[in-house]
């Protein structure tokens, strides 16, 4: 596969069959993606893979938390407050065009509730990972996460595999941290469900629009 082919045809997955991820296949995809670019190479993350019976408990303990209704203070804030047009817009086109996908009209705000829990479900993925970084590292080492993420997903696609990256667990992160035993020098920063896609998952019909060039790119020659 052309690392082109695996670019476009990367996206977010919302449904995975209960396939079983080879270990090996796991543990290969994120160690190949450590060859990403960081600045010093500082290599800030630091990745937790789960599967299995960790992390059937690890949902189990989240969807608890839920029915309980148990919130916690977010690691930091996903989206900046307020958030302006255009990325306002995009992220509410985006929202609609998924809920359309799977049937959920605006005002059913229960039903839309039930469907962004299954976010704390990985979605049904049979594997996951956690990506933490030191405190102490700033958004240039940020960066470098999302770099080191984009190489797992790509090599995900390459290996036949899905993914979806997931902010949302930040926040949980005192119960995140807790059932790693992340020390606490290290923040968390997000979740990946990884798996085989269910291809008969409505929301996986979604394909995300991007902005056109002439919204963010400009050329001087």
């Amino acid at each position: 596969m052309k690392v082109s082919e695996a670019v476009a045809a990367r996206r977010s997955v919302r449904g995975f069959l209960d396939t079983p991820v080879d270990a090996d296949l796991l543990r290969g995809l994120v160690t190949k993606a450590a060859r990403a670019a960081t600045g010093g190479n500082l290599q800030p993350w630091h990745v937790d893979l789960l599967s299995g019976a960790p992390l059937a408990e690890l949902k189990a303990i989240v969807a608890a938390k839920l029915i309980a209704g148990e919130t916690e203070e977010p690691a930091y804030q996903i989206y900046p407050a307020p958030l302006t047009a255009p990325y306002r817009d995009r992220r509410f086109a985006v929202g609609e065009a998924m809920y359309g996908e799977i049937g959920i009209p605006r005002e059913d705000k229960a039903a839309r509730r039930m469907w962004f829990a299954r976010n704390f479900q990985f979605f049904g993925a049979p594997a996951a990972l956690f990506c933490t970084v030191d405190r102490q590292m700033g958004p240039p080492q940020w960066a470098d996460l999302g770099m080191y993420l984009q190489n797992v997903m790509l090599l995900a696609v390459e290996a036949g595999l899905a993914t979806c990256p997931q902010e949302c667990w930040a926040m949980y992160p005192g119960t995140i941290t807790s059932f790693l035993g992340t020390p606490a020098e290290r923040m968390l920063f997000c979740g990946m469900a990884i798996g085989y896609e269910d291809t008969e998952e409505p929301a996986n019909r979604l394909r995300s629009s991007r902005a056109p060039e002439e919204e963010w790119l400009t050329v001087r020659s």
